[in-house]
């Protein structure tokens, strides 16, 4: 019987996940927000038939409510995001056992996830372990992890682009640099081949969520009041458009030049630390958002070519699932594996869509 490998990326900004593995290695991916709505109550049950596109993760008590829909669940009040102590947060979890609900598998013999630069080496050990074991995701269904592995972010984007452009080999002792620009850090890693170099590769914090907030403040002293949405913000800045506030327009794009100033500190950061592109063979931009850092990054790397990938928010996670099942066929494939462990198809009420 195959091994069953998946994927999962906690993020601040996002949670990404690879939900099937085609017969040609062809990956189904998704995402919903890194967003954890608690209640004493089963939301499942207060919304009836009119359910969104969410779950129930119960945890120390309470209902987390994760999922596509999750900002249907907002209010005005509660913290949304994952706090800065990321993976010792009942959210965290709440999260990750939301991707593991949208997987529909009781089984997974191997589970990749990943964690920021600067966090890794602290916290790797810890993570493998809270993601091993039997979770319960909410509805009646748990989902046994038998084995987790725990990968820096952005090595999972290297992986990524090696493959989509067969370059594993030919990269095999060239030095690259994967630049991640995400919700909360701006990570980065140094690799030669596809081994980290763990003193050159680290984490900052600078990344969307502080243009977010530097708009959100500026709309707020044009207004005379506290601003919030930066959902709407980040929306905004993704397809070039302005947004309304009151019936006004407000642009964005009058804050280009503040903008270019948090991408170049994180940018210069990065080079502190590398100390030097004169080695760089690969220089690999990745991650949600790579678009508000391009520029900075190439006005750093003035002489190199900047590397993209399709789908850029998704290729950590592939990379991840890359490797899982490398890792499988060469480690885990030598044992042996119960047939008779439960690995129930999908129910009709489990397809695509269903709510909490």
């Amino acid at each position: 019987m195959a091994l069953i490998v998946r994927a999962v990326d906690v993020g601040f900004g996002n949670t990404k996940l690879v939900t099937a593995v085609g017969a040609g290695g062809d990956m189904r991916c998704a995402s919903f927000p890194s967003r954890a709505y608690p209640s004493p109550r089963d939301p499942a049950k207060a919304l009836g038939g009119e359910g969104r596109k969410t779950f129930a993760i119960p945890l120390d008590g309470l209902y987390y409510e994760v999922g596509p829909d999750v900002m249907l669940a907002a209010d005005a009040f509660r913290a949304t995001e994952i706090p800065g102590d990321y993976i010792e947060t009942p959210q965290y979890l709440a999260l990750a056992r939301g991707a593991l609900r949208m997987m529909k598998a009781e089984v997974i013999d191997l589970l990749v996830v990943g964690l920021p630069v600067a966090a890794f080496a602290a916290k790797r050990a810890a993570l493998e372990k809270l993601m091993t074991g039997r979770h319960d995701v909410g509805g009646g269904k748990t989902v046994t992890v038998h084995k987790t592995l725990v990968m820096a972010q952005p090595n999972g984007a290297l992986i990524d682009y090696a493959t989509q452009h067969d370059q594993v080999e030919a990269m095999e002792h060239e030095q690259s640099l994967v630049i991640d620009p995400g919700s909360r850090t701006f990570d980065w890693l140094v690799a030669r081949g596809m081994k980290l170099s763990s003193k050159q590769s680290y984490s900052v914090d600078r990344g969307v969520s502080n243009v977010l907030q530097l708009i959100a403040d500026d709309i707020s002293q044009e207004i005379g009041q506290p601003y919030t949405n930066l959902d709407l913000i980040d929306y905004a800045l993704r397809r070039g458009k302005g947004l309304s506030v009151y019936q006004r327009q407000y642009n964005p794009a009058r804050m280009r030049p503040m903008v270019e100033i948090i991408a170049k500190d994180a940018v210069a950061a990065m080079m502190r630390r590398i100390g030097g592109a004169f080695n760089v063979q690969h220089v690999i931009l990745v991650g949600g958002g790579a678009f508000l850092f391009r520029k900075a990054v190439k006005q750093a790397f003035g002489t190199h070519q900047i590397l993209e990938v399709k789908e850029p928010m998704f290729a950590n996670v592939r990379g991840y699932q890359i490797a899982g099942m490398n890792y499988a066929q060469s480690v885990l494939a030598s044992v042996s594996v119960s047939a008779s462990r439960p690995r129930a198809a999908a129910s009709e009420g489990e397809k695509e869509g269903e709510g909490a």
